[in-house]
């Protein structure tokens, strides 16, 4: 069993299987008739019990001020490599460094007795700054035992490297867990916990694996290297360039050099004289044992995507694609706020419009004899279909044109998820099998195939083809420790369900149902998987644990927010980070071994000038959809208490679109949710809405925007307004909007396609034209504007300006490198050419796309609520 932490892939490709006891699955819509089993009561929690002392005014200043004051919550917890210590990171307060902090997984993790164990610091950082730190709230209310809570202590810099890692591995047949610090190898012994550093060196290892029985292998630059873990032994195994291979003597290119050869002897000598240095040095390290002999050669023009060498060290496989910049001199934003005074043109991403094929060739190489085998894509089913026929016939038709089918080859290359930690290449521990992971450059198929080393062809073991695009998550899959079978997540069922496929047999189902399952682990005697699903209520997320050969799932918590687990080294402890609608995330761990076993808290972080605020707390309502049957769930924030008059109310769009934010946990978006309940307190009711397009709900929720964002959306917005309207006692003429990103392109819409539905609305680095975005996001749902510029102009906003009526406010960060500046520009320019007046745009010069420095998030904030105040 292989666990990996913060890996990352610089690129994102193609590649192809073949057929053979293949599952083969297309995702269509759903019917439009009403769906079963969605919970439609609304959801609400209780609230934290308010600190009297030093109860601070709730003001826009307070909201917008570095959010430190909130109390710095635990951030990427893990365990440590003997599952002794939990581990996570906490900001500094006042800066943005990280420290690791050490705690354990009891109630003992508040013990000071072995301050100075492990490498640790006595700090007394706990005991000072935040007083919260043994409370005892929510001790009942989230069904959690938050006795002793403490935060542990601050690990030395001397001594992080005994507990922090990039990668780390850990399987039951070996003595020793292996783990990269910084780019070097350490090795702890399962025995006496001793750990040992295995290289140092300022060129990185990654792509860490075992090797054979006592060792382990890593990738450095573009070739493999191995070290006994008992010897300290380390050996490159293969190396692969990209380059002509060497030959000593070549034949003439022309006539004038074939007759030099032949006429003058000493050229012939020189020749002859190459030959034999080259067979010798050939022989030498055919015959001496302490030479490294494996080196492979590509493509001049190529580059590596992915490489990964199997467990016994005879095989590898190595991805490789052309090798042409992803952006060119053109594609730059300047930066006017520079140490020097002078503008600075940064380099930036292409845009989708400009975009070509990506196409990534998958070679199997054999490391003693040198062979190399090209896979073919022709064995993966439907390499050659074309899936966007009909999409390319209406818009041919809609210049006039006609369109006739092709059975071209698809580009094809591996598929990166973009949530995932884990590689798309997978070797089985015999090392005679390896499983890829392979998407459709048109983003219409996932393929998972094996490769058996003796056949060297690509088996499809599943294939899932959906006409709008494969999801960009739930992409997990990997082996079995024993069993030659595979595990995976599909959307095949309309969510993200767990199967098995025996490379041999039949797909079967593990899980199934109306919800979501990601984070899957197998336990190391492939008895268990354990996994994050949320089966209760779409915004609630638990822990379950169900046997590899039933369906029998049991759920492991019962916390009611948003969760998220660790299983530890020995799968005896659960670490849990927990989180609800008012409080923000804390650590509990929970002992497996004892049934019913209750979490237990084992941080306290949050503040008390916020526990001392009287949030409110937003309620979950199930908004009855006029489109699907189907609710769209929502985060309600209303006043309490009798009015005399019909209230004024905000709709927020999250950003994003594929995101789920109408959950019971903490809110990524917290200013917003402090914005929200000052909004509350000025007497406002506040909606924030998980439109179709948002994450949570399902594969037909998530592309119902497919070829027509910003229509689904709206339609949705609709149903809330009128949901408000007979529900909240709001009033239809007093409604505004507003959202960033995602969010600002849904307020372009909401404004420029139904100008009666809002009063005012505020669009925060917004998206006016989806061609100028990236294309991994916006070629899924809008495939490319040079195959469907349809879809393109019937979703951005720059073609509806003529439809403004109400008040719009454009906040732009200039040093945007997600939504570019110039969105807003040429958007800008279009209302003054049509002659808009109710428009007004603020700049700020310094931020990136999420903002940094509070003096710019309170002015925005500022300014949309004097949108609000003046219009609605």
């Amino acid at each position: 069993m292989t666990t990996y932490k913060k890996i990352v892939y610089t690129s994102v490709g193609l590649a192809l299987l073949s057929a053979c006891s293949a599952t083969e699955t297309s995702v269509s819509s759903s019917s439009k008739n009403p769906v079963a089993n969605f919970p439609i009561e609304t959801v609400s929690q209780a609230k934290n019990t308010i600190t009297t002392s030093g109860k601070i005014q709730l003001n826009l200043k307070q909201i917008m001020s570095d959010p430190d004051w909130l109390g710095r919550s635990p951030e990427d917890a893990f365990w440590s490599a003997d599952g002794a210590s939990i581990g996570y990171y906490r900001k500094q307060e006042g800066n943005p460094i990280r420290d690791l902090w050490l705690t354990a997984p009891s109630s003992k993790a508040n013990s000071t007795e072995n301050s100075t164990e492990n490498g640790t610091e006595n700090s007394t950082e706990n005991s000072t700054e935040n007083s919260t730190e043994n409370s005892t709230e929510n001790s009942t209310e989230d069904g959690t035992d938050s006795s002793n809570a403490g935060n542990g202590h601050k690990v030395s810099l001397a001594d992080i490297h005994q507990y922090e890692y990039d990668e780390i591995i850990s399987d039951k047949d070996m003595d020793f867990v292996a783990w990269l610090f910084e780019g070097n190898i350490f090795v702890q012994s399962k025995t006496d916990k001793s750990v040992r550093q295995l290289t140092k060196s300022i060129d990185g290892a990654s792509n860490l694996q075992f090797y054979k029985q006592d060792g382990v292998s890593f990738q450095r630059n573009d070739s493999f290297y191995t070290v006994d873990v008992r010897t300290g032994m380390q050996q490159q195994t293969l190396s692969w360039h990209f380059d002509d291979e060497y030959e000593p003597v070549s034949e003439p290119e022309d006539y004038i050099a074939e007759e030099q050869i032949k006429l003058i002897d000493y050229v012939k000598l020189q020749r002859k004289n190459r030959m034999l240095r080259h067979d010798n040095d050939n022989s030498l390290r055919e015959k001496n044992s302490s030479l490294m002999t494996s080196s492979f050669y590509f493509d001049a023009e190529h580059r590596t995507v992915l490489a990964s060498l199997s467990p016994n060290g005879k095989w590898a496989i190595v991805v490789t694609t052309e090798n042409k910049p992803s952006s060119d001199d053109n594609d730059i934003m300047p930066d006017y706020i520079e140490e020097n005074g002078r503008i600075k043109a940064q380099s930036v991403r292409q845009r989708v419009a400009d975009a070509e094929p990506i196409q990534h060739d998958v070679w199997l190489l054999e490391v003693q004899s040198g062979d190399k085998t090209k896979l073919d894509y022709k064995a993966l089913p439907g390499y050659n279909e074309d899936v966007l026929a009909a999409v390319k016939r209406e818009n041919a038709e809609a210049k006039g044109n006609t369109y006739k089918e092709n059975r071209l080859p698809r580009d094809i290359g591996l598929l990166f998820d973009w949530y995932a930690t884990e590689p798309p290449i997978k070797w089985h521990d015999n090392s005679d099998k390896v499983a890829v992971m392979l998407e459709a450059w048109d983003n219409k198929d996932r393929w998972i195939a094996t490769i058996d080393v003796d056949d060297k062809v690509f088996k499809t073991q599943h294939r899932m083809h959906d006409p709008a695009w494969v999801n960009y998550r739930f992409n997990q899959f990997g082996w079995f420790d024993e069993a030659e079978t595979l595990y995976l997540l599909s959307e095949e069922s309309g969510y993200s369900q767990l199967y098995t496929k025996p490379v041999n047999g039949k797909l079967t189902s593990v899980t199934q149902g109306n919800f979501v399952v990601d984070n899957v682990v197998l336990t190391q005697d492939d008895n268990y998987f354990y996994y994050k699903a949320n089966k209760k209520h779409p915004g609630i997320y638990e822990i379950y644990r169900v046997p590899t050969d039933s369906m029998n799932s049991k759920a492991l918590t019962d916390l009611n927010g948003m969760t998220d687990y660790q299983l530890s080294p020995d799968e005896s402890s659960l670490l849990l980070t927990h989180s609800k609608l008012v409080s923000p995330p804390e650590l509990y761990s929970m002992d497996l071994r004892i049934e019913n076993d209750v979490p237990v808290k084992i941080t306290s972080t949050i503040s008390d000038d916020f526990l001392s605020i009287d949030w409110t707390s937003p309620s979950i309502v199930a908004v009855e959809s006029s489109h699907t049957g189907q609710p769209i769930y929502s985060r309600v924030y209303a006043p309490q208490g009798p009015v005399s008059k019909k209230h004024r109310a905000v709709m927020f769009n999250h950003g994003a679109g594929y995101l789920q934010n109408s959950h019971l946990g903490w809110s990524g978006y917290f200013r917003e949710f402090m914005f929200h309940s000052f909004l509350v307190s000025q007497g406002y009711v506040v909606m924030d809405m998980d439109y179709r397009a948002s994450a949570g709900y399902g594969r037909d929720w998530r592309t119902a925007i497919y070829r027509q964002m910003g229509t689904p959306e709206i339609q949705d917005l609709k149903d809330g307004v009128e949901w408000l309207v007979q529900n909240a006692n709001v009033d239809r003429n007093r409604i505004g909007t507003y959202g960033g990103s995602y969010g600002g392109f849904m307020t372009f819409m909401a404004l420029f396609t139904e100008p009666d539905l809002f009063q005012a609305g505020a669009a925060l680095r917004p998206v006016s034209d989806w061609a100028h975005y990236n294309d991994p996001y916006t070629s899924n749902i809008l495939n490319r504007p040079d195959v469907d510029p349809i879809a393109y102009e019937r979703s951005s906003p720059i073609y509806f300006v003529d439809g403004l009526t109400k008040p719009l406010l454009i906040n732009a960060p200039m040093v945007d490198d997600n939504v570019f500046f110039v969105d807003v520009v040429r958007l800008v320019q279009v209302l003054i050419e049509k002659e808009k007046e109710n428009f007004e745009t603020a700049i700020y010069p310094v931020e990136p796309h999420g903002f940094v420095q509070p003096s710019s998030w309170l002015d925005e904030y500022r300014r949309i609520y004097k949108l609000f105040e003046e219009n609605l």
